[in-house]
């Protein structure tokens, strides 16, 4: 089913208290503030009961799959976040150490209108009761997560990227003093903080590039990347930044995280390829959260009809 039509309004316009519905207003502004101050503590908010979002009621996403959800407990509970603990189960424990209130996003770079937005007015331009995608998510294991959010191209849009513009670069927090995988240094350091990503901006303008703000019509937890993170279901999951403070469009391909720890392993544009091996395992066959049994990896993971026509004539296997 296709998504409806949305105008997006530039940041100068009023505010979407001004021009929606008081109660689509008011539930939205629950649902970000929830986001930015009720997980501070570590805890998952109840959002979907304050704001009476119920998961059969939310339209579905033209890219929705059917596959069977992972449940809740996994997808909040086995994650990566190094900056918060290498370990899969550290960025649950150490959920609380990520302070997300108050919290900024800058936007820069090659636009017209680049600024300083508090995270609720960025997100407020959008119809976050709208919006679920039901999307496979792949690194070194897979999920299907129900996330809530919006399209990254359509906060591009609002800012009007420049003839320069030909990348987008993401920022994620830098904050040492509370999170435990930036307190390391030198050669015990797991990454060069902070951690950055960069798409392309043809990649960051296609619709299946989100921002999410929640996953199963809750907040987003601290450890799934709060209060707001990238995700980008055709690409693995070390593509999609997470507690984003800073996006700034780029004429040059921005440096990423993963890419300058190990170039030989890490490709910038790192899509999901079956065709491609990680120099140290496969990439065939993936494992399913909670299966017992591989199964065949797709390629694209599975969204070759929506993006493959953006890598036409590039060789996948150097540009991987």
């Amino acid at each position: 089913m296709s998504s409806p039509l949305i105008k997006t309004r530039p940041y100068s316009e009023p505010a979407a208290s001004e021009i929606t519905p008081q109660r689509v207003y008011c539930s939205r502004r629950r649902f970000i503030q929830a986001a930015g101050g009720l997980l501070a503590g570590g805890a998952v908010a109840p959002a979907q009961a304050a704001l009476g979002l119920d998961m059969r009621d939310l339209p579905d996403s033209r890219f929705n799959t059917d596959e069977e959800l992972t449940p809740y407990e996994d997808v909040t509970t086995y994650n990566n976040f190094y900056e918060l603990g290498s370990g899969k189960k550290d960025p649950h424990q150490n959920a609380d150490r990520l302070v997300t209130e108050p919290w900024t996003i800058e936007v820069a770079g090659e636009c017209e209108k680049p600024g300083t937005f508090d995270v609720e007015d960025f997100v407020r331009p959008h119809r976050l009761e709208d919006r679920i995608y039901r999307l496979r998510c792949v690194e070194a294991w897979s999920m299907v997560i129900p996330w809530v959010g919006f399209e990254v191209g359509e906060v591009l849009k609002r800012v009007r990227p420049t003839s320069r513009a030909k990348y987008v670069a993401f920022q994620s927090i830098l904050d040492p003093e509370n999170l435990p995988g930036q307190r390391r240094k030198g050669f015990f350091s797991t990454l060069d903080w902070p951690y950055r990503e960069g798409l392309r901006l043809d990649e960051a303008m296609n619709p299946l590039a989100i921002f999410a703000v929640g996953l199963y019509g809750e907040t987003l937890p601290n450890q799934n990347g709060a209060p707001l993170r990238l995700v980008v279901p055709w690409k693995y999951g070390f593509k999609s930044a997470k507690s984003i403070v800073r996006m700034e469009l780029v004429e040059k391909q921005p440096p990423t995280a993963w890419g300058r720890a190990q170039p030989t392993e890490y490709g910038f544009y790192s899509n999901v390829n079956p065709a491609v091996d990680h120099p140290r395992w496969s990439q065939k066959r993936e494992r399913r959260i909670g299966e017992f049994l591989k199964r065949e990896t797709l390629v694209f993971n599975g969204y070759a009809e929506e993006v493959a026509h953006l890598y036409q004539g590039m060789d996948l296997k150097k540009y991987f």
